[in-house]
């Protein structure tokens, strides 16, 4: 698995175009499940405050020997420019880690306006070095104009609700223009696209598993995904998608899919 591809980012850094995720993993299970997915050979972890498990992951990659690509992101609670360093002491104890890879603010929280001052947080955090790259989760085109045209720092990443039935189309064409990376989280739309016949179909077409053919989709669309599985063989299974390609027909058929009412999480508006 050594010739995963990587995208390289704004700020001259690359990462893995495929990672592992661990929202929702409890904290006793999580260093398990990393080190297997360190030993299947992922090449990059996603956590967060808010998924309580940092320490964990910390702890799988010190055991595991190898150093993967670390996200991590700030709390709702914890937003603002003195909290938000604060925070991120704290998430850099847990972690365990020389230094942390990329870091997020998780949600923008529009109503309680301390994004732009998180910003300005996360950006003195580089500065630092004690962060490679700084990025946002959840922030939609006015959310990123506003922080851009704040501070003049673009985000090297927007990690994203995106799956087959919400892709997203328009904000990913904003992050195009603006040299911003699109992560997909819930990949697989929470196993809710894995029944649909034209996934099913190109599953058959390919002797691939529908989850792989949509992983696969968000491959060829140059985003970077983390699906989160719990168990060894899926890890397996999500990291076996770079022996094939989707073709221009396959592509159309999924581009198809898109749905106006496809969000399942939250809305940033509003959340």
């Amino acid at each position: 698995m050594t010739d995963q591809p990587r995208i390289t980012l704004n700020d001259g850094n690359q990462m893995p175009q495929l990672g592992y995720g661990v929202f929702l993993v409890p904290p006793e299970e999580t260093k398990r499940l990393v080190i297997d997915a360190i030993e299947v050979g992922y090449q990059a972890i996603d956590t967060a405050t808010f998924y309580r498990n940092e320490a964990e992951v910390g702890a799988a990659i010190r055991e595991s020997g190898k150093r993967p690509f670390v996200t991590t992101k700030l709390f709702n609670d914890d937003q603002g420019y003195d909290r938000a360093l604060k925070a991120f002491d704290a998430s850099y104890e847990a972690l365990g880690l020389d230094v942390i890879d990329l870091y997020l603010i998780h949600w923008p929280k529009p109503k309680q306006d301390l994004y732009r001052e998180s910003w300005k947080a996360l950006i003195r955090l580089r500065q630092e070095k004690r962060v490679r790259s700084i990025g946002v989760s959840n922030f939609t085109m006015a959310h990123l104009e506003t922080i851009i045209h704040d501070t003049g720092v673009v985000p090297a990443v927007n990690q994203i609700e995106l799956h087959p039935y919400f892709q997203q189309v328009e904000l990913r064409a904003f992050h195009d223009e603006n040299d911003i990376v699109t992560t997909s989280w819930s990949p697989l739309g929470r196993g809710g696209v894995l029944d649909d016949p034209v996934i099913a179909r190109l599953a058959r077409k390919h002797g691939k598993t529908p989850a792989q053919i949509i992983l696969r989709w968000h491959i060829e669309n140059g985003l970077t995904v983390i699906p989160k599985s719990s168990s060894r063989a899926r890890q397996a299974e999500n990291l076996d998608i770079f022996d094939f390609r989707l073709d221009a027909e396959d592509m159309h058929a999924m581009s198809e899919l898109d749905r106006r009412d496809g969000r399942i999480g939250p809305d940033p508006d509003s959340f």
